[in-house]
């Protein structure tokens, strides 16, 4: 089974809130890109919510990134999975990446947004027990921006995802 491994978080200006996927897939591995797949909703949602140009080239739509008030990275920094797909992620060969070690570096984040279910179970299964008790930090699961979550059209994921403009003010 193949061992995959997460990238280096994007760290934004003053940041407030961290998105966080599970693993990236094939396409972003190979590219070394976070959300790469060309039918991931990723970065057509970033634009949306706060201008980034998704058709700009990746180093370039990171620095747009880089100026908002946010993190981009993965629940698990390294696990088995054969392709893309996160119901292919062995349980057992899961390894979380340091929240608590971030957290400590940004203590203005507000809320940890999840991209899709598979993020947020292994996050609470993994890093929530490793975390203060009196962490003030709001969980928020929004619909994975795959293209294998096919069952929202990309105007019903960008609704959901507006919520992260609550936490930015």
């Amino acid at each position: 089974m193949t061992r995959v491994q997460s990238f280096a978080p994007i760290i934004g200006t003053d940041p407030r809130i961290i998105v966080v996927g599970s693993m990236p897939g094939v396409a972003s591995l190979e590219a070394v890109q976070y959300y790469a797949h060309p039918r991931n909703a990723f970065w057509p949602i970033m634009g949306q919510l706060f201008g980034i140009d998704h058709r700009a080239s990746y180093r370039s739509r990171v620095r747009q990134l880089e100026g908002l008030p946010l993190i981009l990275w993965d629940t698990l920094q390294a696990c088995h999975r054969p392709g893309s797909l996160d119901s292919n992620i062995d349980a057992d060969s899961v390894r979380a990446n340091d929240f608590a070690g971030l957290l400590g570096e940004f203590p203005a984040i507000r809320a940890i947004v999840f991209n899709g279910a598979t993020a947020e179970k292994y996050f609470r299964r993994l890093v929530v027990p490793q975390l203060p008790n009196a962490l003030d930090i709001e969980l928020i699961k929004m619909p994975s921006t795959s293209p294998a979550h096919a069952g929202m059209s990309f105007e019903q994921k960008l609704a959901d995802w507006r919520r992260l403009l609550d936490y930015l003010g």
